[in-house]
């Protein structure tokens, strides 16, 4: 639990230095629905992207009455270029209106009713739990996953799976950012492939697990 510890706290200080990743920056406004759509926005799509996608978005439509008064068509102009937009754009309108229908214009914050919404996961559904809600979640996305295992705190084949194994050895006041920490720690230094571990601030802390060439 130390080295846990250690590590967290100097990938934290390491990613000051990078930007945020989308949603969390869509989090700041406290919004649970924008985060919901931000995410929604994010999936296979570049962070650059998404941000810009969902600013020209919300500046039209912030609330999920606003987003029924769009069209698909005008949906689909606004988020483009996010990858999949056609179907994203579908998606958007669709739980914008069960956020209507069912929920009184409010996101659910249970996990079980956000994975009843359709293109939502565990990934999506804790993000928004922990940015929207701030309640204590772990998102497990591919880059946690992979440097979860790189480092050696866990040794697992799913990201469900790292996430029960992660719930395990993080401690809870860590869950909600640690997706935030480890997204730009692994976009900037610790890489899918060729990681800078030669300027990395936990090389010697880390088990380097799967890693056969490194810089």
């Amino acid at each position: 639990m130390s080295d846990v510890l250690k590590i967290l706290r100097l990938i934290s200080r390491q990613s000051k230095a990078y930007d945020v990743p989308s949603v969390t920056l869509v989090s700041y406004g406290g919004d649970p629905y924008q985060v919901l759509v931000s995410c929604l926005l994010s999936l296979r799509t570049r962070d650059k992207t998404t941000i810009e996608a969902s600013r020209r978005l919300f500046k039209v439509a912030k609330t999920p009455e606003d987003m029924l008064k769009l069209s698909l068509g005008m949906i689909r102009r606004l988020i483009y270029p996010v990858g999949f937009y056609r179907n994203k754009g579908k998606v958007i309108l669709e739980a914008s209106r069960r956020i209507v229908d069912e929920y009184s214009g409010k996101v659910p914050s249970g996990l079980d009713e956000l994975l009843d919404f359709r293109g939502v996961g565990r990934k999506t559904a804790n993000l928004v739990l922990g940015l929207g809600f701030r309640k204590p979640a772990i998102c497990v996305d591919t880059h946690v996953h992979r440097i979860s295992n790189r480092l050696g705190w866990v040794r697992t084949h799913s990201p469900e799976n790292t996430e029960i194994a992660l719930r395990k050895i993080i401690p809870r006041r860590y869950w909600i950012k640690l997706n935030t920490l480890l997204v730009a720690f692994g976009q900037n230094l610790c890489l899918p492939l060729s990681p800078l571990c030669s300027e990395c601030p936990v090389y010697s802390l880390c088990k380097r697990t799967g890693v056969i060439k490194y810089r």
